[in-house]
């Protein structure tokens, strides 16, 4: 019953010191770090840059982000964008990503990493630190 992809699974907890809670089963497959992240976007088709923006990293995992844009409903799924924006490491580190729209809701864009992207050591160390 709690395979269902789409929906958030609430269950009721019952600690052993009779402590009780609600938690939420997360169901991805690797970590993701709630973040607040300024950067820009380029919208690309064929490889040609066709549109340019502010978005905002709300959240970053190793597979992609979710992000907040102000004109999203520009986009559709599977558009490519390339992305730049600085994590908020000691070294303030530059990320430049080419990602896959994969959602889109109201403001907020799911993206993932396109294949052509390698796992940036910055961005290893930040997310598990």
């Amino acid at each position: 019953r709690f395979k269902s992809p789409t929906r958030t699974v609430r269950v009721k907890v019952r600690c052993p010191c009779g402590h009780n809670y609600n938690a939420i089963l997360e169901k991805r497959r690797g970590y993701r770090k709630e973040v607040s992240l300024p950067g820009s976007y380029a919208h690309l088709v064929d490889g040609h840059e066709v549109g340019r923006g502010a978005m905002t990293v709300r959240d970053i995992s190793t597979g992609g982000m979710k992000l907040r844009m102000t004109n999203a409903g520009k986009l559709k799924t599977g558009d490519v964008l390339r992305l730049e924006f600085r994590l908020d490491d000691a070294h303030r580190s530059l990320l430049q990503k080419k990602v896959i729209v994969r959602n889109i809701e109201d403001m907020y864009v799911g993206v993932e990493y396109a294949m052509t992207e390698s796992t940036d050591k910055a961005l290893g160390f930040y997310l598990f630190s």
